[in-house]
């Protein structure tokens, strides 16, 4: 419900519900008589909106046949209420969600068709102009789709450039990880190499005054010595823990890379024991989950998907499914080519096919 709601207010279909309550007090001008048929008519427009407004974006069939009916309801209520003009303000509202939903130029198409239809309905009405009426209903209907269009190019245009910027923010954070890798050794390197080299010849030479029989019996020397031996295991013990490989952070790569979807929403798991050290490897990974969400946020209407990583048989496995709805037939486009290519490159293989609930899943395989 509250989805639903969300949905509702949101700028477009809430200008579309506004619209409909004033045509809907416009009825109380039509003529007694014809009142009832008209606000059934009306009524049954306000559901078809309202539908279409709420199906998810994969259901297209469902879409087109509620597109096709508003503007045969739209016509049929002009027979009721011709006067008045609720027609002319139903077929704006149908225009706008035409040019919302379908391609340009198909929209386009339907719009003259449903203007010439409305055309010859009118000049069957008896009206006196009716190509000036017409004329001037698809001045506003053009208004209304130009308004729909150039606001569904900015939103596209805003997904997009969020999700470039978060592929940004996930290198960002993969190279700063791997980055930190390499200093990490290098100091674990000149610590071994330097100091320890030192500390050694250090330890060496206070064992030889103390195995002097003129300077062995000196205290100072035993301490010097002993602190010396503390201190050569004490770096061994820092370098082996800089040393201690501990992978690349691919959770906050990920989470990164998901943060602008507002839909569908990850569930990520990373079993314990996982380490990715080889840069290519990670940047597999993330562009595997990259093109998941992408495909999942455009074609199966989930609201969540679910990306596990585990180690199985010293191999990489990612799983990757969602709760949405896949066609029987799963058609590769150019995304799922592109995975199989990048995990081919590393000798990764990749399953591509429906969960029990009808969801895509993906699973790969790849080195550790």
């Amino acid at each position: 419900m509250r989805q639903m709601l969300r949905t509702l207010l949101q700028p477009l279909p809430l200008a579309g519900l506004l619209t409909l309550l004033t045509v809907g007090y416009s009825l109380r001008f039509v003529d007694p008589a014809q009142r009832l048929p008209a606000a059934v008519l009306l009524g049954f427009f306000l559901v078809l909106f309202l539908v279409l407004q709420l199906l998810p974006e994969h259901r297209r069939i469902p879409q087109h046949l509620v597109l096709v009916a508003m503007p045969l309801v739209a016509m049929a209520l002009n027979a009721f209420s011709g006067k008045v003009g609720t027609a002319q303000v139903l077929l704006v509202i149908w225009a706008a969600c035409l040019f919302a939903i379908w391609p340009l130029r198909a929209a386009i198409a339907a719009g003259l068709l449903a203007n010439a239809g409305f055309y010859l309905l009118v000049r069957r009405s008896g009206f006196d102009s009716p190509l000036s009426m017409v004329l001037i209903n698809m001045g506003f209907q053009g208004l209304a789709a130009i308004c729909v269009h150039y606001a569904r190019s900015a939103e596209g245009s805003r997904d997009a450039l969020a999700r470039v910027n978060a592929d940004l923010l996930a290198t960002r954070a993969l190279l700063a990880d791997s980055a930190r890798d390499a200093e990490r050794l290098r100091v674990a390197r000149e610590l071994h190499d330097v100091a320890g080299h030192k500390l050694t010849a250090m330890r060496l030479n206070l064992r030889v005054l103390v195995a002097d029989p003129a300077l062995g019996g000196r205290e100072e020397l035993r301490i010097a010595e002993s602190l010396s031996g503390e201190l050569l295991a004490d770096i061994r013990q820092v370098v082996q823990s800089l040393r201690d490989d501990r992978g690349l952070d691919l959770a906050t790569a990920l989470r990164a890379l998901a943060a602008p979807f507002p839909r569908p929403a990850l569930q990520l798991t990373i079993a314990p024991g996982v380490r990715v050290t080889d840069p290519a490897v990670a940047e597999t990974v993330l562009r595997l989950a990259q093109e998941a969400l992408t495909n999942t946020a455009r074609h199966a209407g989930a609201d969540r998907v679910w990306l596990r990583i585990e180690t199985e048989d010293q191999r990489l496995r990612i799983d990757i499914h969602d709760d949405g709805q896949c066609g029987a037939q799963i058609r590769e486009g150019n995304g799922m080519s592109g995975m199989r290519e990048r995990l081919a490159a590393l000798d990764g293989t990749l399953e591509v096919g429906r969960t029990a609930e009808g969801g895509l899943r993906l699973r790969a395989l790849l080195p550790a």
